[in-house]
Order: structure tokens, then C-alpha cells, then sequence
């Protein structure tokens, strides 16, 4: 039986995380394949990582949301034969919609929880400018026919309304202002130097202008103001208030990180810069998707025996302003703690669909670092569909702060 030889579930750490910059769709990565960027991440992580041999990853799993074309041919093993690792790692596909990396990770490090792995790759890849969301897909009739959910729900912007709709609160004013702030905080941890140590330099071709080195993330609008984001025009709805300034784009890039089981990672001297408490998925209703964060953070709090209350750092997904500023309100939590979203988030980064799991874990991971003091934190996001994904992290260096000071009360 899994994990009995040991006489207990394994610890699963959070070693490296990095990401390609992100681009916007049909911009610098229009003629980049995808599977490009994603063999780039896995190569950077084990290039920042010497103390692995490559033969001691167990699996590769990579989430993307459209599974077709260089997305496609079940990218993890495919994307792993690219990168350089021995034949002898396999790997697979992941698919769910926005929190397919989330789900990889969740997966993998459960694997690794049990004992069928060691050391794992997770990481998702979207390239929504080559394959936008839902290419190729053949949505049953019957979800529509039969009314098992309303037709805005295939409407990721239509959800978006709906859920404004529902927390008449959450107007469009307070959805620009958050989303002013997080473009005012991708501007701060740009200059800061927060953002770029987790970036992995992604060279670019352009057949008529030739080869450019992607070094910064593509879509954050530094210049943004309330005044130009009021002006915007909503089309999802007339007079509606979902707009591109207060939603994230449409983007492609990629991301990774490695799993290893904590005693593993000891042996092979590889860091430890998170360690999983647990996670948890949730459905609701898929004409109000953006709520499913809401759930599923309940769901993964209650499993974990913790409370809102000890969660000291939040990285939440923003598809929409307005998803996140719901979690917030349920949870008492005010638009601008600063324990949400330090670095800014998707509003201003992007959110290449599968990848963007992996972006939060990474920055959570370094906000970690330079806050020993918290001890637990969690990233969060609405998923396409109705679902929402809810993983707790605890932080190593919060026990290590501990320790110090106890060896120095002493």
C-alpha cells in the first residue's frame, strides 16, 4: 500500500518555480509555438536547480486548456523529450480551463504525498493568441436545449456581468479602482525587483523583424488611470461593467516549478520555499463561475483545520476584478489589505488560462521569503465552467524564524 512503508504521508515541498514574461495575444509570441515556451521553463528549472539529476524526476505533468496543435500530443511528455530529460521520465496533459497548472501541481504533489514519485515537474502552458479558448471544441447542445445552464455561462465576460448582477456592491467604480491598484503594484514590484528573479528570458522570431529576447511581461499598463479606464466600453453588456481594464487579457506564456517529497528534497540539498498544507476544488453554478473561489477556500480551510483568519498572504487569480473582490467581501477582507496580491496580478501580468496556477504559487513562494513572519498563505482562483481551486501553502522560513529566536532567547 502507498506511503505504509514509510508509516506515514510524506511531506511534498514547493522547490523552484519560474515563468516566461507574458505576452499579449498576437503580440510577442505570435510566432513562438507553444511547446517552445513550456521546454524553455522546464530547461530553466533545471538549470537553477544542479543539485537534481534530471533522472530523478518521476513525472512531467503540463496543463494546457486547448489540447490541440503545439498544445497538443499530450504536451507533458512531450514537452519533457524537448527538454532534454531522459526518455525514461513520462509525462501527460492536464485540462482544467484556468486552473489546469493547480491541478497539475495538486496531482503530482498527491502522487508524491503516497509514494509513487519523488521528485515531479507541474507547470501549464497557453498560447490563447495561436489557439484562443474553446477552438476546436464541440459544446453539447443539450447544456443550452435542456437549460442545464443559462447561455452566459459559455461567456466567461458574461459570467463577469452576472456576478455583478448578483452583488449589486461590487459596482464598476470599485472594480476600476481595484484594477488600477493592480496595475500600480505590478509598477512597484517591477521597480522593486520582486518580479524578475522568477522570469526565464524567452527568445522570440519574427519573420519580418527577426529575433527578440522577452526578458519583461508584455500586457501591464504602467500608465493606467481611473479617468481612462471609466472611459472604457463594456461588451460583454450595453451599460455594463466589465471592461478590458478591469479584467485580465488575453495572453500567452508559460509556467513551471518542482515538486519534491520534503525528505527527498533534504537528501539532494535542493530548497524547500513551501510546504503544501492541503487544496480544495469546488463547483458552483457556471453563469456566476467567479465565485468559485469562494467554496473551494472554505472547502480547503475546513480540511486543513484552519481559519481565514490564518492565512497571511492571498495570491488570487484576476480573470475580473470583480470575482476577487467578491472572496473579499465573503470573507471580510478589504480591497486593499496588503496581504492580497503584493505584486499585483493578472489584471496587469495577464492569464495565459492553464498556466496562471503556477504564477501565483511562484510568487507566493517569494513573497514567503521575505515574509517570515506569516506563516500560512494560499492562492486562489475562479475556474471556466463553475469551479473554483484553493491551495495552502505554510511557509519554512516562518519555523526557521522561530527556531532563531528560540536559540537566542536561550
Amino acid at each position: 500500500m502507498f506511503g505504509s512503508a514509510r508509516g506515514q504521508v510524506r511531506d511534498v515541498v514547493f522547490v523552484d518555480g519560474v515563468r516566461t514574461p507574458f505576452g499579449k495575444a498576437k503580440g510577442v509570441y505570435a510566432e513562438t509555438r507553444a511547446d517552445d515556451l513550456i521546454v524553455r521553463v522546464i530547461r530553466e528549472l533545471l538549470r537553477r536547480n544542479p543539485a537534481l539529476p534530471p533522472e530523478r524526476v518521476d513525472e512531467v505533468a503540463i496543463a494546457a486548456t486547448t489540447q490541440i496543435g503545439d498544445q497538443g500530443l499530450t504536451i507533458g511528455r512531450a514537452a519533457g523529450i524537448l527538454a532534454g530529460l531522459p526518455r525514461s521520465v513520462p509525462g501527460y496533459s492536464v485540462d482544467r480551463m484556468c486552473a489546469g497548472a493547480v491541478t497539475a501541481v495538486t496531482t503530482a504533489a498527491s502522487s508524491i504525498a503516497v509514494g509513487a514519485y519523488d521528485v515531479a515537474v507541474a507547470g501549464g502552458v497557453e498560447h490563447m493568441g495561436r489557439h484562443p479558448m474553446g477552438e476546436g471544441a464541440d459544446i453539447n447542445p443539450r447544456f443550452v436545449s435542456e437549460r442545464l445552464v443559462d447561455p452566459s455561462a459559455l461567456v466567461m465576460g458574461s459570467t463577469a456581468e452576472n456576478l455583478h448582477d448578483r452583488f449589486p456592491a461590487i459596482t464598476r467604480a470599485r472594480a476600476d479602482a481595484y484594477a488600477l491598484s493592480s496595475q500600480e503594484k505590478v509598477a512597484k514590484a517591477y521597480a522593486n525587483g520582486q518580479i524578475q528573479p522568477d522570469l526565464v528570458p524567452m527568445a522570440a522570431r519574427h519573420v519580418e523583424s527577426g529575433w527578440d529576447l522577452v526578458s519583461v511581461d508584455e500586457p501591464p499598463r504602467p500608465s493606467t488611470t481611473l479617468e481612462g479606464l471609466a472611459g472604457l466600453r463594456t461588451p460583454f453588456r450595453p451599460h455594463g461593467r466589465v471592461t478590458a481594464g478591469n479584467s485580465a487579457g488575453i495572453n500567452d506564456g508559460a509556467t513551471g516549478c518542482l515538486l519534491a517529497a520534503a525528505d527527498v528534497a533534504a537528501e539532494l540539498g535542493l530548497p524547500a520555499k513551501m510546504t503544501l498544507v492541503g487544496f480544495g476544488f469546488a463547483g458552483v453554478d457556471p453563469e456566476v463561475m467567479g465565485v468559485g473561489p469562494i467554496p473551494s477556500t472554505e472547502r480547503a480551510l475546513a480540511r486543513t483545520g484552519l481559519s481565514i483568519d490564518d492565512i497571511g498572504l492571498f495570491e488570487l487569480n484576476e480573470a475580473f476584478a470583480v470575482q476577487v473582490l467578491a472572496f473579499l467581501d465573503h470573507f471580510g477582507i478589504a480591497d486593499d489589505d496588503p496581504r492580497v496580491n503584493p505584486y499585483g496580478g493578472a489584471i496587469a501580468l495577464g492569464h495565459p488560462l492553464a498556466s496562471s496556477g503556477v504564477r501565483l504559487m511562484t510568487q507566493l513562494a517569494r513573497q514567503f521569503a521575505e515574509h517570515p513572519e506569516v506563516r500560512y498563505g494560499l492562492t486562489a482562483m475562479c475556474v471556466g465552467l463553475g469551479m473554483g481551486a484553493t491551495t495552502i501553502w505554510e511557509n519554512p522560513q516562518h519555523a526557521a524564524a522561530g527556531r532563531a529566536d528560540g536559540a537566542s532567547a536561550s
